[in-house]
C-alpha cells in the first residue's frame, strides 16, 4: 500500500463556535477521549472570546480541594469576578457536579465549560446533580463532513485521501503528522495512555493482554456479526468479562 501523508493544516471542527452553546447558569459538558482536541477547541474560543474567564484543570490539586469541598463560601469565593469558569479534565475533581451546581446556583450569570477524558467517569459525578444544568457535546475524532470542510469541499480531495484515513483513523495529531513512521509512534502512544491506562482502570480489566487480545479479533471481524461465547473461547476468559 502506498500512503500518500497529508499535508500539516489547521483543522476546523463542528463545534468550533463554543460561544453559541453557552448559556447564562449553566454548564456546558465537553466529552470525548484523549487526543480528540478538546484542550485545542477551549484555547482557540478562549483566545477570541471578550468574557473575563477563569481557566483552569483538574489535575490542579488545589482546585480538587476547593470544587470537591462543597463548601459554598469557598466555591463562590473562587470564581467570584469571573462571567466564565472553564475546567479541563474535569473528571479529576471528587463530587465535580455538585461543585458545579453550587456555582451555577449561587453565582448569577455564571457560564461554565467542563471537559473530560473519561466520559464515564465525568457522566457518573456529574449526570444527577446537573440534572436541567447542563448541555453536552461529545467530540471524535474527525468525521467525514469535518475532512469535507477541511478540503473546502472537494470530494475528490477526500477519496485521494480515503485509504490513509481508514488505515491510520482520524486523530487530529494522527491526521496531520508528516510521516507514516510518526503516524504510527503517534497511534501507539494513545494506544498506550488511554486504552490501557484509562480503559483498564474504568472497567476493572486486571490484564491488559486480554484487551488487546479482544481488540485484535474485533478488528479481523469488521463488518461481520460477532458472538460473545466464540470470542471468549478465542481468549480463553468468560462471556461477562467480554461482553463487559
Amino acid at each position: 500500500m502506498t500512503t500518500q501523508i497529508m499535508p500539516k493544516m489547521w483543522i476546523r471542527r463542528f463545534y468550533e463556535d463554543l460561544g453559541s452553546l453557552l448559556e447564562p447558569n449553566r454548564v456546558l459538558v465537553i466529552y470525548g477521549p484523549r487526543r480528540v482536541g478538546k484542550t485545542t477547541l477551549l484555547n482557540n474560543f478562549l483566545a477570541t472570546t471578550k468574557l473575563k474567564f477563569k481557566l483552569d484543570s483538574g489535575d490542579n490539586i488545589r482546585t480538587q480541594e476547593i470544587l470537591g469541598s462543597q463548601d459554598f463560601k469557598r466555591i463562590i469565593e473562587y470564581v467570584a469576578g469571573y462571567q466564565l469558569l472553564v475546567i479541563d479534565e474535569g473528571q479529576f475533581i471528587p463530587n465535580i457536579g455538585m461543585g458545579l451546581k453550587i456555582i451555577v446556583d449561587q453565582v448569577p450569570g455564571i457560564m461554565v465549560i467542563a471537559t473530560g477524558s473519561s466520559s464515564f467517569d465525568l457522566a457518573q459525578q456529574i449526570g444527577e446533580p446537573l440534572t436541567g444544568r447542563k448541555k453536552t457535546i461529545t467530540l471524535y475524532p474527525l468525521a467525514a463532513l469535518e475532512l469535507l470542510r477541511q478540503w473546502n469541499g472537494n470530494k475528490y480531495e477526500v477519496r485521494e485521501r480515503l485509504e490513509e484515513v481508514l488505515v491510520f483513523g482520524s486523530y487530529p495529531a494522527v491526521l496531520t503528522a508528516t510521516s507514516t513512521n510518526k503516524k504510527k509512534e503517534l497511534l501507539k502512544e494513545i494506544v498506550d495512555s488511554y486504552l490501557l491506562k484509562d480503559v483498564l482502570a474504568l472497567e476493572r480489566v486486571k490484564s491488559p493482554k486480554v484487551l488487546l487480545d479482544l481488540l485484535k479479533l474485533l478488528a479481523f471481524q469488521i463488518g461481520n456479526q460477532v458472538s460473545l461465547t466464540e470470542l471468549a473461547t478465542h481468549l480463553r476468559s468468560n462471556v461477562k468479562t467480554v461482553d463487559r
